[in-house]
């Protein structure tokens, strides 16, 4: 394991000491920012999505940005606005950024927005800048969306287009952490309610180094040389032709599951992705067994069920099982 993998193990291992129970979150995250994609985390209130995502901002030296969506939100709430101002007694038109010109932007309850603002924000995941009037502005080169959604609430929600879901890299289930985790978490919340360990906090915050953005963009550049076989691509594109033609699989429920497949997204978002869970694993080469453990996350925000599997309450999860249950490898 080289100097950079051993940074990026040492952040997810100092984000877990914030957030108990949740490792497949952190690692999600992390493999995120390698592969500079947008990640969406979904789950019940009060399973630390929020905390998970300012943590990883905390052990990062570079800026952050929250953004709470209410249904109210503006678009100009997001991007930043053209201010009017005097300089040298001459008006002009002065931009004033948003909180979208960070490197890590916590998109909170993003399904409370309304279309305008999702579409300002699709601009920004997809390309990588904001257009404001007549003016196109650049975000940082470490850039990175940490979405939020609760599953559960409808009232005064907007669920987000398919277009808009195809653009995050990942979809992760954040689910309530069993007895054991619940246990730490009771007793890591009181103790930061003591002053005494508040103070330790802040003295182990100056002395632990964060990771700069340096070492993030060696990382993104280690993962090209991650070799993937041709058994292991051959195995990506048939999980993805499965969505798309699940009827190659009779023997299978795909066919009356899935209305829509997979986009060519998929594809490459789970190459990218397997690449930097292999090389999470000190390895220089991906086996099919990475591609299996990315599936889920890659794969099920991005398939549309049929009124078939709706009324039979499949899931996503239970979908992509199936398939990896008949897809062969090789």
């Amino acid at each position: 394991m080289n100097q950079t993998q051993q940074a990026i193990t040492s952040l997810i291992s100092q984000v877990e000491k914030s957030v108990i129970g949740q490792s497949h979150v952190v690692r999600s995250l992390v493999i995120g920012l390698l592969t500079q994609g947008h990640v969406l985390l979904e789950g019940l209130p009060g399973t630390a999505k929020t905390r998970s995502v300012k943590s990883l901002a905390d052990n990062l030296h570079t800026s952050f940005g929250r953004i709470q969506f209410t249904p109210d939100l503006l678009p100009s709430d997001v991007t930043g606005t053209e201010v009017y101002q005097e300089q040298n007694g001459k008006p002009q038109l002065h931009f004033q950024p948003g909180p979208i010109f960070n490197s890590i932007v916590l998109a909170d309850e993003i399904n409370r927005a309304p279309a305008k603002v999702q579409a300002a924000l699709l601009e920004a995941m997809a390309e990588g800048t904001i257009t404001v009037g007549d003016q196109t502005h650049a975000l940082p080169e470490l850039f990175m969306v940490l979405a939020t959604q609760n599953p559960v609430e409808q009232e005064g929600t907007y669920p987000l287009p398919e277009a808009q879901m195809d653009r995050f890299i990942m979809k992760v289930s954040v689910d309530y952490p069993d007895d054991d985790a619940e246990l730490d978490i009771i007793r890591l919340v009181r103790g930061e309610e003591s002053p005494q360990k508040q103070t330790e906090d802040n003295l182990e915050i100056e002395t632990t180094i964060q990771l700069d953005p340096s070492v993030v963009m060696q990382a993104r550049s280690e993962l090209s040389q991650i070799e993937v076989s041709e058994i292991s691509e051959r195995y990506i594109v048939a999980l993805v032709m499965a969505t798309r033609k699940p009827e190659r699989y009779s023997e299978s429920n795909l066919s009356r599951w899935i209305e829509i497949g997979s986009s060519p997204r998929a594809s490459i978002s789970l190459d990218k992705c397997t690449r930097a869970y292999a090389w999470l694993q000190g390895r220089d080469y991906v086996e099919p067994d990475d591609i299996r453990a990315m599936a889920h996350s890659v794969l099920g925000h991005r398939i549309t069920l049929s009124y078939d599997a709706l009324a039979d309450g499949v899931t996503q999860e239970q979908v992509i099982n199936e398939l990896l249950d008949h897809v062969v490898i090789g």
